[in-house]
């Protein structure tokens, strides 16, 4: 019993938290970011949509070049758009530490994932809510993140949908059951009072956006409350 406790203590340390962009000020993204970074996060998430893939147009790789001056944190670039594969090298040459692409996006999803090891960074894969774990289980072991959707992306600002906290759970479980490295991480309507279940349920990396860029608290003060529930977790 006591063995199992530690490994709980020692994977409750690996909880990483990753700002999202999309909820700050961009007439004060440099400021914001590096807030971010001095109260310890993790990494800087940033959300690429183009309109297609998803409703809303974000962002493109001038913005990542900004980001990237901006600090020295690793960037984990979420590509929510159609044909990603094209895109691949601008945003490795802006200066993205982790290209994340979805699976309903590439009809040819290893070849993606093979080109972005490549390109020398980190290799991520997302699915939306209704998309099965299933489908990713050919992958798994050619990527370092696999990126749960806990909400419908293209709008940030959204509650979690409650199913996909068991989702997350199964995916550990698959994880754990093929023995690959994959890092689980989940994105949507991440909150203080809900990461307890979701690190609880597998969740490595916390992506949080209005979470941490809000009117109600300081970036530090909010990263703050969500460390602390992660670490309430345990």
């Amino acid at each position: 019993m006591r063995g199992r406790r530690d490994r709980a203590l020692e994977e409750q340390v690996k909880v990483k938290l990753a700002p999202s962009i999309l909820s700050a000020d961009f007439a004060r993204l440099g400021e914001q970011v590096r807030a971010a970074e001095d109260a310890g996060a993790d990494y800087i998430h940033i959300d690429v949509m183009d309109g297609r893939f998803v409703p809303n147009i974000t962002m493109g790789p001038v913005v990542v070049e900004a980001v990237r001056r901006s600090t020295s944190l690793p960037l984990d670039v979420h590509l929510m758009v159609e044909s990603p594969e094209h895109l691949l090298p601008s945003f490795v040459e802006a200066g993205a530490s982790i290209l994340t692409v979805h699976q309903e996006a590439c009809p040819h999803l290893s070849y993606v994932l093979s080109r972005i090891r490549e390109l020398g960074v980190g290799v991520g894969v997302a699915i939306n809510p209704a998309t099965p774990i299933g489908a990713l289980e050919e992958v798994l072991g050619m990527v370092d993140l696999v990126l749960v959707m806990t909400v419908n992306p293209g709008f940030g600002g959204q509650r979690m949908i409650p199913s996909t906290i068991d989702k997350v759970r199964r995916l550990e479980a698959l994880r754990e059951r093929m023995k690959v490295s994959a890092e689980v991480a989940v994105d949507g309507g991440v909150t203080p009072e809900r990461v307890p279940e979701l690190v609880r349920a597998g969740g490595r990396i916390l992506v949080a956006g209005s979470s941490v860029f809000n009117q109600r608290g300081s970036v530090s003060e909010n990263l703050a409350a969500l460390r602390r529930a992660a670490e309430a977790a345990g």
